[in-house]
């Protein structure tokens, strides 16, 4: 049979020395109006149950090792050390009362969650910071509260918050340091996720594909169950952060908000520009997502906002959409066999710098004689300075079959030559015919292809003069034929 320990009064502390205070299959209760304050750690083991009507004071670590539900009751979990402390429990975990007290110094004052965590009623910053894993939330549902955040004294990793119903007119406050107001629309059930103070790009703040600019160290993920913002309505959202994650932000410059399908990015502009000197930015959002606070130019200079391939046929569609450019010189269009190795297939002018959206589109014609499936491709960005950035990369299934066709790169070529690359479904004995602008044969040569792709340099095979010439390639029945141009 279990124990039941019941206090109904203020415990001192167990020694002078750190101790630890082992639940082993006990329940202990503490009723309300009561503390149980323990100078150490607390280690409650499986089977095991804390019911806390009243408050849990420790000085060292929480390990729970039970059940979810192990950790009840209506009362406050107090963690007021003087070095880190860990709260150890199964993910889901959910506690009334949280407050953090640690009066460590800095960079050792912290409470660390290694897992998801709910806190049901309100959290609690009296001095210390709460870190979480960088895979690991906190979550205050409905109506929760978060009070205490300041400089050096706040919830770095993630914090989400839930509200339910959000519509009408009247801005709805998160307390993750954002707000949002629906302007009229039924967004219905809104989830904040803020991720924060990781010092971690791509994942609590954006930066450019290049990585010479970045946000804040604070992005906030919005999701809702309702209706989204459209451009004739946009939902209107506040966000603010702390000097610690200014993350090199200069107050004096305009700030603008972010948007992107995650912290990855890429990133487009949402709303318009203006001061961000008191850390609080305003702005019309048409598209929720992931939202973060930078300088105009940051963190995206060519804001890439759609790049698609798509087959076409036998040919492969690509298109492509900027929101706004910055000295912007031109995309180099490349292509991969493999997924690894690229090169240019084409360059696409850009539009210098523009505050105007600009659509792009190429197509790559026969895809099949990549002699791969799918075939990569993605853009070479190269701004006016010479500074490049990379789209991410898209692939095409090929719609015909491999075939027999062979392709030169580069064209024209000088005295380095160019490379002839062969590509067959089918080992076996071919033919190479090279044939001079008056149609005399300057080359005839024997090859035994593999099945795949062959290399073959041409300088290798044969010096040509400055003009033009025609290859003739042929395997069996097979044939193949392209134009070579020696400057």
């Amino acid at each position: 049979m279990k124990r039941i320990l019941t206090l109904a009064l203020s415990l001192p502390a167990l020694a002078a020395s750190a101790q630890t205070l082992t639940n082993d299959g006990s329940t202990i209760t503490v009723q309300s109006g009561a503390t149980l304050y323990v100078a150490g750690s607390v280690q409650n083991k499986a089977g095991s149950t804390i019911a806390n009507d009243g408050t849990v004071q420790l000085t060292g670590d929480l390990t729970n090792a039970a059940t979810a539900g192990s950790l009840s009751g209506a009362g406050t979990l107090r963690f007021s050390g003087t070095t880190d402390q860990t709260l150890t429990s199964p993910a889901g975990t959910s506690l009334t009362t949280l407050e953090v007290a640690n009066t460590g110094s800095a960079g050792s004052n912290r409470l660390l969650v290694p897992a998801d965590l709910t806190v049901a009623t309100q959290l609690t910053l009296t001095s210390g910071l709460v870190r979480t894993a960088p895979a690991a939330v906190i979550t205050l549902p409905n109506s929760a509260t978060l009070t205490g955040e300041a400089a050096g004294r706040y919830v770095q990793g993630n914090l989400r918050a839930v509200r339910n119903a959000v519509s009408g007119t009247t801005a709805v406050a998160f307390p993750n340091s954002a707000s949002i107001n629906p302007n009229g629309q039924n967004l219905g059930t809104v989830t904040i996720t803020r991720t924060a103070g990781l010092q971690t790009a791509g994942v609590s703040y954006g930066r450019n594909l290049a990585g010479t600019n970045r946000g804040i160290d604070r992005v906030w993920t919005v999701a809702a169950t309702g209706t989204q913002p459209a451009t004739g309505t946009p939902a209107t959202v506040a966000l603010n952060w702390l000097a610690d994650d200014d993350n090199g932000f200069a107050l004096g410059t305009n700030a603008q908000l972010w948007r992107a399908a995650s912290a990855a990015g890429p990133w487009g502009k949402q709303g318009a520009a203006s001061s961000a000197a008191s850390r609080n930015f305003v702005a019309d959002v048409t598209q929720l997502g992931t939202l973060t606070i930078s300088n105009i130019s940051a963190p995206l200079p060519v804001e890439l906002v759609r790049f698609t391939a798509e087959p076409l046929g036998d040919d492969a569609l690509l298109q492509w959409a900027t929101a706004s450019e910055k000295n912007n010189d031109h995309f180099d269009v490349e292509a991969s066999a493999d997924g690894l190795n690229f090169r240019r297939i084409a360059t696409v002018a850009g539009h210098g710098t523009t505050t105007q959206a600009s659509e792009y589109q190429l197509t790559d014609k026969a895809i099949a004689h990549y002699a791969a499936d799918p075939v990569y491709y993605r853009l070479r960005q190269v701004d006016t300075d010479g500074n490049t950035s990379y789209s991410p990369v898209r692939q095409v299934r090929v719609a015909t079959p491999l075939g027999f066709a062979a392709e030169a790169w580069p064209q024209p070529f000088g005295a380095d030559g160019t490379t002839i690359t062969v590509r067959t479904a089918t080992a076996g004995p071919a033919t190479v015919l090279i044939h001079d602008a008056l149609g005399r044969i300057v080359l005839r040569r024997s090859l035994d292809l593999t099945a795949g792709t062959t290399a073959l340099p041409l300088t290798e095979m044969a010096p040509l003069a400055t003009g033009v010439y025609v290859l003739r390639l042929s395997q069996g029945s097979q044939h193949a034929q392209l134009k070579l141009v020696r400057e």
